[in-house]
């Protein structure tokens, strides 16, 4: 059953980037996964719910691999910080199905998927307050919680507007401005 189940997250992570969700239908989920109507109806109610559980896992599984990469609290915060992001960007590389369906396609599943979207958002803000915020420079800033969300609401719209237009393959540049831009607020 989780064989199946992740199958069918997967064949629909694939069909959105190829299609867009708007154009993908239950059908062509299960045409690329070979799974039965039947089964895909024990796991989900509807194209939503899959695509909804879809996002949520590859949301987990990204989270997951920028905190293991970022490495323990020992570690010098820009250390961190810069682990994390190589993690994010090169993620986004290995897995376009998944970044195109988490970073585009979300917003137009509706407003349960924008809602989903936004607590995303907020999650990555915190990471990144976490990592940045054990610098005692970054706390000197006038808001550094605000200041993480700039960074993560910047490096989101960057990442995206190259997913978008299936540019996956830029995404490890950005690293060294991004970097750079950092630097000279802690540096000042």
């Amino acid at each position: 059953m989780a064989s199946q189940r992740g199958r069918l997250l997967l064949g629909m992570a694939e069909a959105v980037a190829e299609k867009g969700y708007t154009r993908t239908s239950v059908a062509e989920v299960l045409k690329r996964v070979h799974v039965s109507r039947e089964t895909f109806y024990e796991h989900f109610a509807d194209k939503e719910a899959c695509f909804l559980a879809a996002f949520d896992k590859a949301g987990e599984l990204l989270e997951a691999g920028v905190r293991e990469a970022a490495g323990p609290p020992e570690l010098p915060p820009m250390e961190r910080f810069d682990r994390a992001l190589t993690a994010y960007l090169d993620l986004m590389v290995s897995e376009p199905a998944l970044a195109k369906m988490f970073l585009t396609e979300i917003y137009a599943a509706g407003r349960a998927a924008a809602d989903r979207r936004v607590d995303v958002q907020r999650r990555w803000v915190n990471l990144f307050t976490e990592i940045l915020t054990a610098d005692e420079r970054w706390r000197t800033l006038p808001d550094p919680h605000f200041a993480c969300s700039l960074v993560v609401g910047g490096v989101g719209a960057m990442v995206t507007a190259r997913v978008a237009i299936d540019d996956h393959a830029s995404l490890p540049a950005l690293r060294e401005p991004i970097l750079a831009l950092i630097h000279s607020v802690v540096d000042r």
